[in-house]
């Protein structure tokens, strides 16, 4: 097998969650360019359905799209089954589904006596019980098949304090980080590999699309060393190494994309 091939998804499986826009976007576009079958879920059904056929030019293999709320487990699991009913097995799944908390710290209303409760309970439902009903859905059938990559989308924002993130982000990535340790471990055995991407800033809609208004943006590559804002493309590569079988020994690991930030 040459190094190249190990890259090519031609004939395989991919379910990526948060799949309409952003990073959730990139990925599938990666997905579909490494010729797989692609499975997209977003909860809004609208602009999933938009993404879908703004993608179909490019597709290889099979396209289609299923709404999904990652915070309604059963939702996740229907996800999964019909992934499996079309395609007979799933080779990846990407646990990308989340949301923003709103402002950190370095913004009055972001500090702790203003953290409301009921969004600290909305975020923790998608970023960290969405990620754990999609860990689980995946888990079952790549255990019995003995193969699978799970790819979960963290956040810098879980490896340290992070001014500009709200409680309830910087929480749910946290725990997402050691959460995919924990299932790593345990699904090694099955040959089922667990991985988690940990994004730095990207310009994406998260956070009401902040990082998209060139005076945040300018404030916030003082930061960065690479000195810039990331294009959501510059997710792809990385996504593409995990999903595929170039990454056949490596599982368990929390892998930044922030431009040098969090080397600081």
């Amino acid at each position: 097998m040459s190094a190249l091939s190990l890259f090519d998804l031609g004939g395989q499986t991919a379910v990526v969650t948060g799949a309409a826009s952003g990073l959730g976007l990139a990925i599938a576009e990666a997905m579909l360019d490494a010729g797989a079958n692609l499975v997209m879920s977003d909860v809004d059904g609208p602009q999933l359905a938009a993404a879908i056929e703004g993608l179909r030019p490019r597709a290889r293999g099979a396209l289609h799209g299923v709404v999904t709320d990652v915070a309604d487990a059963a939702q996740v699991d229907a996800l999964i089954d019909t992934a499996l009913q079309r395609h007979g097995a799933i080779d990846a799944v990407f646990a990308n589904a989340g949301i923003s908390a709103g402002r950190g710290f370095a913004v009055e209303t972001g500090q702790l006596e203003h953290v409301d409760l009921a969004a600290w309970h909305r975020v923790l439902a998608i970023n960290l019980d969405g990620v754990l009903a999609t860990l689980r859905a995946a888990a079952k059938p790549m255990k019995a098949r003995r193969s699978g990559r799970i790819v979960v989308t963290s956040s810098i924002a879980g490896l340290r304090a992070e001014a500009m993130s709200g409680y309830a982000y910087v929480a749910s990535k946290a725990a997402v980080n050691n959460l995919v340790r924990q299932a790593a471990v345990e699904l090694a055995p099955h040959n089922v590999r667990v991985n988690a991407i940990a994004p730095g800033p990207f310009a994406t809609g998260i956070n009401g699309g902040r990082l998209r208004l060139p005076e945040v943006a300018e404030r916030m590559k003082t930061y960065i060393p690479l000195g810039r804002i990331a294009d959501t493309t510059e997710i792809q590569g990385l996504a593409l190494l995990l999903a595929s079988h170039a990454s056949s020994y490596m599982t368990g690991a929390v892998i930044p994309v922030d431009g040098g930030a969090s080397a600081r």
